[in-house]
C-alpha cells in the first residue's frame, strides 16, 4: 500500500497522510463542500495548491412589481414569479432574512452555500395583494423598501395601515428615502432633508426607523454612503448585479434586478447559483462620473488568489463598448473603446467556476444628464 502526504490544503492546514492505492488518492468533500475529486499520486506525495478560505457570500434579489403587465421594465409576470420560487424551493437554496445576510457579510455570523435573500423596493400594492400571500405561504422571509412620500399617495401605493400589517405579519420594513430622488446628484442639505422627513415618517407610522437602507434607481455617490454609514444605517444596496460578499463595502451591496426582460426561469437559476468573485483595489471610487472626470473612466480591480486562473474571466459593459482586459498576476485593467453615455450603467465581469457555476462581479457607473435632468 502507498501513501501520499497531503501538503497544501485551505489556507496551509496539515491534513496528515491518505492512502493511494495504485498511484491515485481519492480525497473527501472539503473547503464548504468543494470535491477534490482524485490526483494523482507521484512519488508518494500529493502536492494541492494552497487555497484560501471561500469568503461568505449571498445573492439578493429585486423586485418592483408583480403581474403588472404594463410595466415590463420593472415588473415580472406572475407565471416567471412563480417559476422563481418554485426555483427557491426545490433547488436547495436557503432564503434567508436580509438582516441576517448582512450580519453574515460582516463576519458575525455563518452562511451557508446558495444563500439568497429577497428584497422588493417601492410602494406597489401587487406587493400586497401578489407578492406577500405567496412568499409567506412559501415561507420566505422578504425585505420592503419604502419610499415614504409614495405611501398613501395613490390607488396604486400601500397606504400605511398596510405597511404596519406587513411588519405585523413578519416582512421587515427598510428604507429608501422619502421622496424617491436622484440622490446621487443632490447637495448635502437636500439629502439630509429628505433622510430627515423619512426618518419622521417612519417614527410616527411605525415606531422606529429601519438600519437598511436602498438607493432609489441604485444611484448612489461616495458621500451618499458615508452620510448613511455616519447616521447610523448597518448597510444599503444597489441594483448593480452582482454577488455580495464578506469583506466587500456594505454601503454598496449589489442586488439582480429581476423584470419582464431579465426574469426568465433560466437567468433566475443562473442567478441565485452565482458566486462572488472577490476584489480589492477597485477602481473608480465613486459610481458618478463627474463632468471633470474622464469618461470612460479608469476601471481595474485586483481578484483575490483563491479564485485561481483569470484567462476565462469575460467582461461586459451595458452601452455596447469594445471591451480590452488587461491582467497582470492578479490585476485586472478594463479598457473601453468608448463613454458611458448620461444616466445608469454597469460593467458585468464573469468568471466561469465550478458545477456550471459562475462569479459574477458588477461595476455600477452613473453619468450626469440621465433621468434626473
Amino acid at each position: 500500500m502507498r501513501y501520499a502526504r497531503i501538503l497544501a490544503l485551505t489556507g496551509g492546514m496539515w491534513w496528515g497522510t491518505m492512502a493511494c492505492p495504485g498511484g491515485v488518492v481519492s480525497l473527501p468533500a472539503m473547503g464548504g463542500g468543494m470535491w477534490w475529486g482524485t490526483m494523482a499520486c507521484r512519488g508518494g506525495v500529493v502536492s494541492l495548491p494552497a487555497m484560501g478560505d471561500e469568503p461568505q457570500s449571498a445573492v439578493v434579489v429585486v423586485y418592483h412589481r408583480f403581474g403588472e403587465d404594463a410595466y415590463p421594465s420593472t415588473s415580472v409576470t406572475i407565471e416567471q414569479f412563480e417559476q422563481h420560487l418554485a426555483i427557491l424551493d426545490e433547488g436547495g437554496y436557503r432564503v434567508l432574512p436580509l438582516e441576517e445576510i448582512v450580519r453574515g457579510l460582516a463576519g458575525e455570523r455563518e452562511l451557508p452555500d446558495r444563500t439568497v435573500a429577497i428584497t422588493v423596493d417601492d410602494t406597489y400594492r401587487s406587493i400586497l395583494t401578489e407578492a406577500m400571500p405567496r412568499f409567506l405561504d412559501r415561507g420566505f422571509p422578504f425585505t420592503v423598501f419604502i419610499n415614504t412620500d409614495a405611501v398613501n399617495n395613490s390607488l396604486t401605493s400601500v397606504s400605511w395601515d398596510d405597511v404596519r400589517a406587513m411588519h405585523e405579519a413578519g416582512v421587515a420594513i427598510g428604507g429608501q428615502s422619502a421622496g424617491h430622488g436622484h440622490m446621487a446628484f443632490m447637495d448635502r442639505g437636500r439629502i439630509e432633508e429628505d433622510l430627515a422627513r423619512m426618518t419622521s415618517d417612519f417614527i410616527n407610522e411605525l415606531g422606529f426607523v429601519p438600519k437598511l437602507f436602498a438607493y432609489p434607481y441604485g444611484e448612489f455617490s461616495a458621500e451618499l454612503a458615508a452620510m448613511l454609514r455616519d447616521v447610523g444605517y448597518d448597510a444599503a444596496f444597489g441594483q448593480h448585479s452582482g454577488v455580495a460578499v464578506e469583506g466587500a463595502d456594505l454601503f454598496a451591496v449589489p442586488r439582480f434586478a429581476l423584470n419582464e426582460r431579465f426574469g426568465t426561469p433560466e437567468r433566475f437559476r443562473t442567478i441565485v447559483e452565482a458566486l462572488p468573485l472577490p476584489v480589492t483595489d477597485s477602481l473608480p471610487l465613486d459610481m458618478v462620473i463627474r463632468r471633470h472626470s474622464p469618461n470612460p473612466p479608469h476601471i481595474g480591480f485586483t481578484v483575490a488568489e483563491y479564485v485561481g486562473a483569470l484567462d476565462r474571466l469575460a467582461c461586459f459593459p451595458s452601452h455596447g463598448s469594445e471591451v480590452a482586459l488587461e491582467i497582470l498576476d492578479r490585476r485586472v485593467e478594463v479598457r473601453l473603446d468608448r463613454p458611458f453615455p448620461p444616466g445608469r450603467s454597469r460593467v458585468n465581469c464573469t468568471l466561469p467556476a465550478t458545477e456550471g457555476r459562475y462569479r459574477w462581479l458588477g461595476i455600477p457607473f452613473l453619468v450626469p444628464g440621465g433621468e434626473e435632468g
